[in-house]
Formats: structure tokens, sequence, C-alpha cells
């Protein structure tokens, strides 16, 4: 095969803020695999929660160079697993993961949710994200973008009221995510005033570290509790049993799809909900997330969508919710 890096820097149609960040552009880095004059491409994006950058994914990833141009894409699961004992981070693992995926259904001309024994006869239409602002610019946002349902990003004093005066402007389904802002008797408190105004699940309220916290808010709250940051890596799905109703998985923080489709089959065994997210990402990543659609409860794939501009084409989403899936193999990704 035939690495290639390149860094974008995706600029964002509104500043994007959570409970504990804001930011107007994403760096991004694409990873291109190339063999047999067929090109795949994978995605990972910075992250300062997590410490990480463009620049430290691209050196880490160069120091194997040699090793992944030397390897010859035949199994997907053996390449991850052999870049994960040399002990690469799963952010670099991710775009590699992805880039090898596209790859490899591009080389049997086939999409990967085809090459899973799935069908896109029925999957979740995706939420759009409304990030954390005043209200009047949080209700301009939604009012720009009509959709059926909304993830709405909260972590203030004034959570209830911010819900109650978007919920008099549409009828769609709310999602709400404190990204860990909230306590537990806050949760618990919240839920009950939420579930009224249509609020369908409540993401990540507390803590990754505050299990105690959590276990109290999932036998008390009167809504449904997804994990995100207490669910990072495969490991956590069993760790989220108990604590949680679903988990939210993240390619980039569990390592690529690889482990992912393994974490999803784990957390159907518990009986956990399945949600996919995105991070604010271009079409490359989203594409991926793409082909899980058939195996999920929820998704959240709205990163392309909140940028200025995109750099690939691949997964298309419509103004309804509607996916149109690319005929392309693997994930259908294209550069621009």
């Amino acid at each position: 095969m035939y690495l290639s890096l390149k860094k974008y820097k995706l600029k964002l149609q509104h500043t994007f803020t959570i409970s504990r960040e804001s930011h107007d552009v994403q760096d991004s880095l694409i990873v291109s695999l190339k063999q047999n004059g067929l090109t795949g491409y994978g995605e990972a994006t910075s992250n300062p929660y997590y410490n990480i950058t463009v620049d430290g994914m691209m050196q880490e990833i160069e120091e194997h160079r040699d090793f992944i141009e030397n390897h010859d894409l035949t199994d997907v699961a053996q390449f991850h697993a052999s870049l994960k004992d040399k002990g690469l981070g799963n952010f670099s693992l991710c775009a590699l993961d992805l880039a090898a995926h596209d790859l490899y259904g591009k080389l049997r001309e086939k999409p990967l949710y085809k090459l899973w024994g799935t069908t896109t006869d029925n999957y979740p239409i995706t939420n759009y994200t409304i990030g954390l602002d005043t209200i009047p610019k949080m209700l301009a946002k939604m009012q720009e973008k009509p959709w059926p349902i909304y993830k709405i990003k909260l972590g203030t004093p004034d959570d209830v009221a911010i819900i109650k005066e978007l919920r008099r402007h549409t009828d769609a389904i709310f999602r709400v995510d404190a990204n860990c802002a909230w306590d537990a008797a806050t949760a618990i408190k919240n839920s009950m005033e939420l579930k009224k105004l249509g609020v369908e699940f409540l993401e990540q309220p507390l803590a990754a570290s505050d299990r105690s916290g959590m276990k109290m808010v999932k036998e008390e709250s009167v809504l449904p509790i997804i994990a995100d940051e207490s669910c990072i890596i495969e490991e956590d799905v069993e760790k989220c049993h108990g604590l949680f109703n679903g988990v939210n998985i993240k390619l980039t923080k569990c390592g690529g799809l690889t482990p992912a489709l393994r974490m999803i089959k784990k957390a159907k065994s518990l009986d956990l909900k399945v949600m996919v997210g995105c991070m604010t990402e271009s079409t490359v990543g989203i594409s991926a997330i793409g082909q899980l659609l058939p195996q999920l409860d929820y998704v959240d794939m709205d990163g392309a969508m909140l940028l200025k501009q995109d750099i690939a084409t691949g997964i298309e989403i419509h103004e309804n919710g509607k996916v149109i899936f690319p005929q392309l193999g693997g994930s259908g990704i294209e550069l621009s």
C-alpha cells in the first residue's frame, strides 16, 4: 500500500460550543491508503479533551510508514490488530482503520454494509446538533435548519429554561447532551422537567468518573441515559451495563470501525441501546459511520452538516433525514 497524510482546517458555519469548550475551526487529518490503483480514505480530528493534535497523529503514523506500506490489505481486522500491537493511539488507529475499510470495500466493489451482511431498508435518522449559546442564537440555529431530531448541548444553570423556549418553536424530538456538566441531583431533577418537554434521552449528564452518581441517575431518572465520555474503548461497554441504558460509540475514540463493530455486538448482548456519534468532521468520517446505520438504534452523524465547506463526497444526508448511500465500494468516499 501507499500511505498519504494530509491535514485540513475545517471551518464551521457557526461557533460550536459545549459545556467545556468552543471552536470555529476543526483541525482534521485525512489518511489515504492506495493499493491496486484504488484509494481508501479515513479521518480523525484533533481533540483537546483527549490531548490529540493532528501533528501528533501524523508523527505517530509516520513512525510506522514502512510497516504500513509493506502491508498487503487482505484482512482489515488483522491490519488493525497489528497496528494496535505497535502501540498506535486510538485516534491514529481510527484514521488508518477507516481508510483500510474504505479501500477493502473498493477492492471488492461492495459497500461495507453489504460486506457485513446488512441492508439499508431501515436505519435511524441522524439528529442535528445545536451547540450551547444564548437562547436567541440557539433558536436561530434551529430555525435555520428545520430537522426532525435535534441534539441540544446543555450545561448551564438555565438548562430547563433553554429547552422550554426552544420547544415553543418546534415539535421535533429533542435529545439533551450535558457533556458531564451536571451532578446526580441535577440530572434526576432535570429529567422530570425535560421529559414533559419531549426530550427523548439524556447523554452523559455526569462526569465519567462519577460511577456512583450514574448508578443513582440510572435508577431515578425518568429518561433513558446514554453513555458518551464513559464509553471510549471496547472494555467500557461492559462497564456501562447497569449504569446506562445505552452507549454512544465514537469511531475516533475507540479506534475505528474494527473495534466499533465488536462494541455494537457486545452492547446488544447486554441489552444496551446502540448509538454511534461523530465529531465535527468531514464526509470522510461521516461516510464510515453511515455504513453502520443498519445496526444502530440512534445516530449522530451531522458533523459535515455543520461545516462551511466539505472536502469529500460519499454519504448524502437530505433535508428529511433520508440518507443516500453511494454505489462506490467501501464507505464510498472520494475527496473533492
